[in-house]
């Protein structure tokens, strides 16, 4: 497939190369100072490389969910439905840029016209830049890419996920918890897969006291495209 005419490259604007492993090296305990400095630059500058990647005028709606889901698998094809729909009501759509949910929803954001953004990660395994992406960044850090996903958007939507998924929902409700980010809609699709958290929550966390009732309008559930949008304009 040609690449898009909006279509920019990792390495564009880099200030420092990719460097494998750098995470996994400033999180592996103490170090010296010096290389512990080195890191907060690259840092930065991975931050700065990334808001120079990301100018765009229309509001952004961020599509979390695993990467597992093949294009035969109905929440690939939901998530595909809801990218859709999301461009087709004028928001631009960030994922995580890999494959499964995230590929889903950029591909229905390209195929209706919309904008297609992905916060690519390097990983061992899943995590590869998805051919629908119109603009994407490759970021060596995870909670350089976590910013990102959440910064540009109003609106999250949490597809079923795994543990790198339900990180980065419990961050986000967190977030607005805390009242460090203003409570846009947090809409977690797919009520099968999600009453089973929303139960423990309500008859467990609730009851024992480590989360009040009020912390639970934070997340709201659907199940189709049409959903998701309606619950994003009564929450704006």
């Amino acid at each position: 497939m040609a690449a898009s005419k909006n279509r920019l490259p990792p390495e564009r604007g880099s200030l420092l190369p990719h460097v494998e492993g750098a995470e996994k090296a400033f999180l592996a305990g103490r170090r010296s100072r010096e290389a512990d400095l080195e890191s907060a630059v690259r840092i930065f500058l991975e931050f700065l490389r990334a808001f120079e990647s990301f100018e765009f005028e229309q509001p952004c709606v961020t599509v979390f969910g695993s990467a597992r889901f093949t294009e035969g698998h109905h929440y690939y094809q939901r998530a595909r439905e809801i990218g859709a729909e999301l461009a087709r009501a004028g928001y631009a759509v960030m994922t995580g840029g890999g494959g499964g949910i995230m590929e889903a929803a950029n591909r229905g954001a390209r195929e209706a016209g919309g904008l297609s953004l992905g916060c690519n990660i390097a990983l061992p395994r899943e995590q590869k830049p998805n051919q629908y992406l119109d603009r994407f960044i490759q970021l060596d850090h995870f909670f350089v890419r976590k910013v990102m996903l959440v910064k540009y958007s109003s609106a999250f939507v949490v597809m079923p996920g795994g543990f790198g998924t339900l990180d980065e929902a419990f961050e986000i409700a967190t977030l607005m918890q805390t009242d460090k980010l203003e409570h846009f809609p947090l809409i977690a699709v797919g009520t099968q897969f999600w009453d089973p958290f929303i139960a423990f929550a309500r008859d467990t966390m609730i009851k024992e006291g480590t989360l009040s009732p009020e912390d639970a309008r934070f997340i709201h559930l659907a199940e189709t495209a049409a959903d998701v949008v309606r619950l994003i304009h009564e929450g704006r």
